[in-house]
């Protein structure tokens, strides 16, 4: 507790002492004197918490203009009002006023460069410019859920996912301009026990899957894509072969790659749940990269090129299915494809396939079961798939 005594100091030594020590002013108001020069300080009690407030340089702060300030503080303290708090709100006050969307995309040239591709980047700017629009020009410390739940609610239930990732996005840049001080409370863009308050609950016969291929008809389909000699057509063979997403394809170097070892190696930075997957190869997915082997190929060259260099485009395989007569179903599908054949016509277990398709299995026993990576189980599964492809 601060000592009851009261303007211990006076003016002249304020100026005057040299050795570097707290010197106290009494009523919770200290001097500390460095090298590096004066400057005054306030300790107090808040609900039985000891609190240290800065008052400023002594340089800039008179012994009376910090004696008033420690008086300010203390009659908040016997309130029960925190000073810091109250302190957080006259700094977002007296602030320029920065609005939503000059915060947002200064934010986003500061973080994208940890997003995991390109695609990514722009999704998180056409998102947001394109649906938090109206709040491009509020202040952020302005934004309000009812201004956030009139964007969301319109696109709730008729676009699900690009609403959810909105929403956290929306949470993302007011959670950052807090950490920066220029908001303060709760997040009006908080999901969990808010908006969820608040916004339609979906049904889950309204989640959409990405439309598949039935697995009956998966043979006949891999014949008429192997007719096709455009590389887009053995990205997509690949991709079928080894279950896995089609951005793990396209992004493919051939420094990934083992033949000898029949193993397909992503890292990391190119996986959805951020670490590394091991892909065995069976003699089919073999035969497709022996295929697009060229002399004079470099490791960190493309294993399927975009004609013009570069990638192959998402857009590319999806443009592929459309020409073969199957707008109806996505890439990303025939994951789904190759998870219903195993489930429904194999005996091969649950962990094999999930780890196949490179998901994170929830369990503790899962877990472990997955860093023993069970390849040679793997292999099994990967070949029987190929060969009920008909490869």
């Amino acid at each position: 507790m601060p000592s009851r005594a009261r303007n211990k100091l006076s003016a002249r030594q304020v100026t005057t002492l040299t050795e570097p020590n707290v010197y106290s002013d009494g009523g919770g108001l200290y001097l500390r004197v460095r090298a590096s020069g004066r400057s005054w300080f306030y300790i107090g009690t808040l609900d039985g918490k000891r609190i240290e407030l800065g008052l400023g340089s002594a340089l800039d702060v008179t012994l009376a203009k910090a004696r008033e300030r420690a008086g300010q503080i203390r009659t908040m303290l016997i309130d029960g009002v925190d000073p810091r708090a109250e302190r957080a709100k006259t700094k977002i006050k007296t602030q320029p006023a920065v609005t939503f969307g000059t915060f947002a995309m200064d934010l986003l040239d500061d973080i994208e460069g940890g997003f995991k591709n390109p695609k990514h980047r722009q999704q998180w700017r056409n998102t947001l410019q394109c649906y938090a629009k109206p709040l491009f020009d509020v202040p952020i410390n302005e934004v309000t859920t009812e201004q956030i739940l009139a964007i969301l609610q319109p696109i709730w239930l008729s676009k699900a996912e690009t609403a959810s990732r909105l929403r956290g996005r929306i949470e993302r840049v007011l959670d950052a301009a807090k950490a920066k001080g220029l908001r303060s409370g709760e997040n009006p863009a908080q999901g969990r026990g808010h908006l969820d308050l608040l916004l339609p609950k979906r049904s889950k016969a309204a989640v959409k899957h990405h439309p598949a291929l039935p697995f009956t008809q998966i043979a006949k389909f891999m014949a008429s894509l192997k007719q096709r000699p455009a590389v887009a057509a053995r990205a997509l063979e690949f991709t079928i072969l080894t279950a896995a997403r089609s951005g793990e394809v396209r992004g493919m170097t051939w420094a990934e790659i083992n033949l000898d070892k029949k193993l397909w190696t992503v890292p990391a930075v190119r996986m959805k749940a951020e670490a590394q997957h091991e892909v065995p190869l069976s003699d089919a997915a073999i035969l497709v990269l022996v295929a697009m082997k060229r002399d004079g190929l470099k490791p960190t060259d493309f294993v399927f090129p975009a004609p013009r260099g570069g990638s192959l485009s998402d857009m590319a395989l999806s443009q592929l299915l459309k020409r073969m007569g199957h707008a109806d179903i996505t890439v990303h599908g025939f994951r789904s494809t190759f998870r219903d054949w195993a489930g429904e016509t194999t005996q091969f277990g649950r962990e094999e396939v999930e780890m196949a398709l490179a998901h994170t299995v929830a369990s503790s026993v899962e877990r472990a079961y997955r860093r023993g990576r069970a390849l040679e189980k793997r292999r099994e599964l990967m070949a029987a798939w190929a060969a009920f492809c008909g490869r």
